[in-house]
């Protein structure tokens, strides 16, 4: 049991605070203040300002960019406030990003090529992160790959499945729909969900992609759609394009509806795509990246746009790892 004196708390830079503070309401821990001072020229200085000495921390910083806070800054900070927080005496401090940037180059596909997600990796670990909590990484088996801190990977999932199994009737015919081959295994995991809680058989399909020098093409949908709803799913949405193509696929194929879910949005010009999109019915996402959609563009899709909350999610983790309980039942099923 944790010493009364040295009570474990979550810690939330600035462009993380909102979200940081509905994770430690959630696991019921207090919320660590910190000072967040800005000098000429970008430079800055952050500090505790509660004592920090033996207390068990779970950090929590979103990497998606903003005009104000570019993703290299949010890591730089990240980065510098773990290694103030080692200086302070604090026993360990676990790493809870709710978007992992950097992590789509995660292997060599060309000759010289970096692999940017395990050098976040290895900046993490010597900055003295003792483990990191992450939620639908690009690449699970490359983000398990590249960390020799405990980790845990964490997936929206289940949630995703108990909003649509919620939203649409029993009756419609679904198939659950990869933009392409490199998410097929996530659209299968997500299928299964959903088969385990209706009373039907649920469809699996996928759209061909290809890139090349930048340039993507490709379209053709395998799988059935006919006379069914689909919902394509992908784990981020940056552009909107490769959503977009696949909804359109599926139309062409028959499907009576397109819904998108998402999990990762860092830019707002994707989104404001998939709004754009005449062949989408609906555009489900989360909050992982921490800040809010323009006021406009959300207003704008009100009917068709659906945030859920991650703070519960990501709140109950921390709370069972504090309690020693296992983490792996909130992979399977998570209740509304």
């Amino acid at each position: 049991m944790q010493p009364n004196h040295t009570p474990p708390a979550v810690v939330g830079l600035s462009e993380s605070h909102v979200l940081a503070t509905a994770i430690a309401r959630e696991a019921s821990v207090a919320l660590l203040p910190i000072e967040e001072r800005a000098f000429d020229g970008g430079e800055f200085k952050l500090r505790p300002l509660e004592s920090a000495r033996g207390r068990r921390l779970f950090v929590v910083q979103s990497l998606a960019a903003t005009e104000q806070a570019p993703a290299p800054q949010r890591l730089v900070r990240l980065l510098f406030l773990l290694q103030c927080l080692r200086d302070a005496g604090a026993d360990t401090r676990v790493v809870l990003l709710p978007y992992f940037a950097f992590a789509r180059k995660d292997r060599r596909t060309q000759i010289r090529d970096p692999v940017t997600s395990r050098y976040v990796a290895e900046l993490l670990e010597a900055a003295g992160a003792s483990g990191l909590i992450g939620l639908d990484v690009h690449n699970p088996a490359a983000f398990d790959n590249a960390f020799r801190i405990p980790t845990v990977h964490l997936t929206a999932l289940p949630m995703l499945a108990e909003h649509f199994l919620r939203r649409l009737t029993r009756h419609v015919a679904l198939t659950v729909v990869s933009p392409d081959v490199g998410g097929i295994k996530r659209a299968q995991i997500f299928r299964e969900l959903l088969a385990a809680r209706s009373d039907q058989e649920v469809g699996l399909a996928f759209v061909e992609k290809r890139r090349a020098k930048g340039i993507v093409s490709g379209g053709t949908l395998a799988g059935q759609m006919a006379g069914r709803a689909a919902i394509v799913l992908d784990d981020l949405c940056a552009t909107g394009g490769t959503l977009i193509r696949a909804a359109a696929a599926c139309r062409d194929g028959g499907a009576t509806a397109v819904h998108v879910a998402v999990t990762h949005t860092p830019l707002p010009t994707g989104v404001a795509a998939l709004i754009a999109a005449e062949s989408i019915a609906s555009i489900t996402v989360t909050d992982s990246v921490g800040f809010a959609l323009p006021a406009e563009l959300a207003g704008a899709a009100a009917d068709r746009l659906i945030t859920l909350q991650t703070a519960p999610l990501l709140g109950e983790t921390v709370r069972r790892m504090l309690a020693g309980q296992p983490v792996a039942p909130l992979l399977e099923r998570w209740p509304a």
